[in-house]
């Protein structure tokens, strides 16, 4: 059980209703930086030893066994306000702040860590159909030096994990989440049988920004004629032209040694500037995009998450590969006949954000919960609270007034379209 920020009564996860509503106590931490709150850290995440001072913010010193980059040093330098991070240490902002390193990105380039993901090549005959045994998308029919959307299923039809597959010569190349990655590299192991699973040790660095790709030719100008999820080989560089802000950008793994060289050259450059978590995560949240253990985890379904996108025809009902992967039947029944709860922007009236878990009522006196807060907080380019939660079909229409409970006091709230910032980038 778990009691919500202001919540008059706790939400039992054995509680009869859909399964998005069924709660379970989610033992996070909160880092928080100019009232901005990242919330990253789940049990996956191997964090040790948490404890809290007494405005909820992680005590750094007693935290043990964490975790550094290749970038560590670096963020030192520069000045960084390094917290953990499911199971690192890693930088939540610099000292340009949260607000002005999210409005940075937006209106010219920002250089993100991300190097703590998982990396990992499989390999073998028939790798690409073997995958798909794990996932709900079309990964045989993946064009090469192209990338794909992806999510791990269980056989309950909820989210594993989410992920990015690139087609590569023999091999496909993926990017899987920090918190998950030590399950989903066993997870690809056992299913897997009969193929290669190499975890890789490289660094991982995003540039996002209208100023991306000017900056990022500079030492590879090749990347100018990539599209939106193409992804390339440059050497010992690995480029996707994707990201996670909802602006034109690109991620790129490299070797760790030349991790540290590599971002200098990119910081040197006018109008580039490091970004950590806090940014990180509000951008994503104004490109409407889902952070895993948040809006999305393992009692969440594709549809319900409104992820249907990524489901290829091909994978569907009468497709060439109908379902054959975990959760098939609940996903694929879901997609026909609806689920029973929807991911839904919100935008809260007036100046308070309506943060994760905040319960959510039809009326400003009903006492049934219709739904909750799933990722929730500022949006700098808006100057406006913004949130995303999930409600019933009945409850889903844009322009639906709902009301959030927050610190014992109900505040109106309207369900949004997704997402809040439209997305820039280069097709």
């Amino acid at each position: 059980m778990f009691r919500a920020e202001g919540a008059t009564a706790p939400v039992n996860s054995q509680a009869k209703g859909p399964r998005w509503l069924r709660t379970l106590e989610r033992g996070a931490f909160e880092a928080s930086a100019e009232g901005i709150t990242i919330s990253g850290a789940k049990d996956r995440g191997g964090i040790l030893g948490r404890k809290a001072d007494a405005v909820g913010s992680p005590t750094l010193g007693v935290f043990m066994g964490l975790l550094r980059t290749p970038l560590y040093d670096l963020h030192v330098s520069l000045g960084a306000k390094m917290v953990p991070f499911a199971g690192y240490e890693m930088p939540v902002q610099y000292p340009m702040g949260v607000l002005k390193e999210h409005l940075h990105t937006r209106a010219a380039c920002g250089v993100f860590d991300v190097s703590h993901m998982g990396q990992v090549i499989v390999r073998g005959e028939g790798v690409a159909l073997a995958l798909e045994r794990l996932v709900p998308v079309d990964v045989a029919g993946l064009k090469l030096g192209r990338q794909r959307y992806a999510m791990f299923t269980n056989e309950q039809g909820g989210i594993l994990d989410d992920l990015m597959i690139a087609a590569r010569d023999d091999h496909l190349f993926l990017v899987v989440n920090a918190a998950c990655k030590e399950a989903d590299f066993a997870l690809l192991a056992k299913g897997l049988a009969g193929c290669s699973v190499e975890v890789l040790n490289r660094a991982l660095i995003a540039v996002q920004g209208p100023g991306a790709e000017d900056a990022l030719a500079l030492i590879e100008p090749q990347v100018r004629h990539m599209q939106f999820m193409d992804h390339r080989v440059f050497g010992d560089l690995w480029v996707s032209r994707s990201g996670y802000t909802g602006e034109d950008g690109f991620e790129i793994s490299l070797p760790e040694g030349q991790a540290v060289a590599f971002s200098e050259r990119l910081l040197a450059l006018d109008g580039v500037a490091p970004i950590g978590l806090g940014a990180r995560d509000s951008l994503r949240l104004e490109a409407g995009l889902c952070l895993y253990g948040h809006d999305l985890d393992d009692t969440i379904s594709p549809v319900e998450a409104s992820l249907t996108w990524a489901i290829q025809k091909v994978r569907r009902r009468g497709g060439a590969r109908e379902g054959d992967f975990p959760g098939a039947d609940v996903i694929l029944r879901e997609l026909e006949v609806g689920p029973l709860g929807h991911r839904v922007g919100l935008l809260p009236e007036g100046r308070a954000p309506m943060r994760e878990e905040t319960l959510l009522f039809a009326t400003e006196s009903g006492t049934e919960t219709i739904g909750y807060v799933t990722s929730g907080g500022f949006g700098p380019s808006l100057g406006h609270p913004i949130a995303m939660g999930y409600v019933p079909p009945a409850h889903a229409a844009i322009g639906t007034k709902l009301w959030g409970e927050v610190r014992g006091k109900r505040l109106p709230v309207t369900v949004s379209e997704l997402p809040f910032v439209p997305h820039t980038y280069k097709r």
